[in-house]
């Protein structure tokens, strides 16, 4: 029976022994341990993620350098840059919500990665700021619904509007291979531009392996309208910025500077849906826009579908794929067309 009368707490918690050199050691190996398993199982695609968020957090310092004059370190991860980069999210990128939230964690991660300790005061203050965002209808629209396929007018008028210097050869540029290619804004960003060959017919285009797609070979031909060709567009730009291997479009920072690594696939589409809202396109364009785009406008050129496919990369049973080829042929022989009305 005694041994089923609970036995009473100490009076006095132990008090943990402290610890020596070798504890410390091995909990500090244990530590990183950790981290590198952490870090080798979570997802590529996670991973990518936050090296966009970092990216972006770049980004957005080299956006306060230029108003305040004076640059901080990418490690400055406090309050202040926190909220700021929040409303600078909001503001000048447009970003949904959901979006911003993301970024927060994706840069509170990567910091802490590289050692920073990134105050909870910090996390907690940016998340406020974002909270008010979340009960706004038209910020929580933002990035959603289906995007519309651009026209080969839409792209004159883009390019009419484009911005003068390198950054906009590189902008031109960018839409115009995307739309030639039918590309993912995940391809166009994965493009080398040793892997952009220029033949006398225009351009062979080698589109990499993305999330599990398989590559493609694709031929891009001189454009009728030397303003929107794609393949003179590519070589002012390659000319211009001396790209000659590796990543076909480069970052430019505020001072004209080129980056030396590859835009994400983010920063393809923002490039996209930036100069259509400043050629005042009146639908909102993104970087689906023109794989979609370059469907529909091969289809009502007349264009063969097996030659459409093989450009896309779409699969022979692909409903997206048939959803653009009805889009495009719905007023080709009308059910409703000289049926005597």
């Amino acid at each position: 029976m005694t041994d089923l009368v609970p036995r009473q707490p100490d009076a006095t918690p132990a008090i943990p022994a402290a610890r020596d050199a070798a504890t410390l050691a091995v909990l500090a190996a244990m530590e990183q341990a950790a981290e590198q398993h952490l870090d080798a199982i979570r997802p590529h695609n996670t991973k990518r993620g936050y090296e966009n968020d970092w990216n972006l957090w770049a980004e957005f310092h080299d956006w306060l350098a230029q108003q305040t004059g004076h640059r901080l370190a990418l490690t400055d991860v406090t309050k202040g840059t926190l909220v700021g980069f929040v409303v600078w999210l909001d503001t000048i990128k447009l970003a949904a919500p959901t979006s911003i939230d993301r970024r927060i964690t994706g840069v509170t991660v990567t910091a802490r990665g590289l050692g920073v300790e990134v105050p909870k005061r910090a996390t907690e203050a940016a998340r406020k700021a974002l909270k008010p965002l979340k009960h706004d209808p038209e910020r929580m629209a933002r990035g959603r619904g289906k995007a519309a396929a651009v026209t080969p007018e839409q792209l004159r008028q883009m390019n009419a509007a484009v911005a003068d210097g390198l950054a906009g050869l590189r902008d031109r540029a960018l839409w115009l291979m995307a739309f030639g290619i039918a590309g993912r804004s995940a391809e166009v960003a994965e493009l080398h531009a040793e892997s952009i060959v220029h033949v006398s017919q225009g351009l062979e285009v080698h589109v990499p392996a993305v999330k599990g797609r398989p590559p493609r070979d694709v031929v891009v031909s001189y454009g009728k309208n030397a303003d929107t060709c794609p393949v003179r567009a590519w070589l002012t730009w390659k000319a211009a910025a001396g790209v000659t291997a590796g990543p076909a479009f480069l970052p430019i920072d505020v001072w004209g500077h080129l980056g030396n690594r590859a835009l994400s696939p983010e920063a393809v589409r923002e490039i996209i849906a930036r100069n259509a809202e400043r050629a005042g396109v009146a639908v909102r364009l993104t970087g689906h826009s023109m794989r979609s785009g370059f469907i529909t406008t091969s289809r009502k050129a007349g264009k063969r579908e097996e030659k459409i496919r093989a450009q896309s990369g779409h699969a022979e049973n692909s409903p997206a794929f048939w959803g653009y080829i009805r889009e495009a042929d719905k007023w080709t022989d009308a059910a409703s067309e000289d049926i005597g009305l």
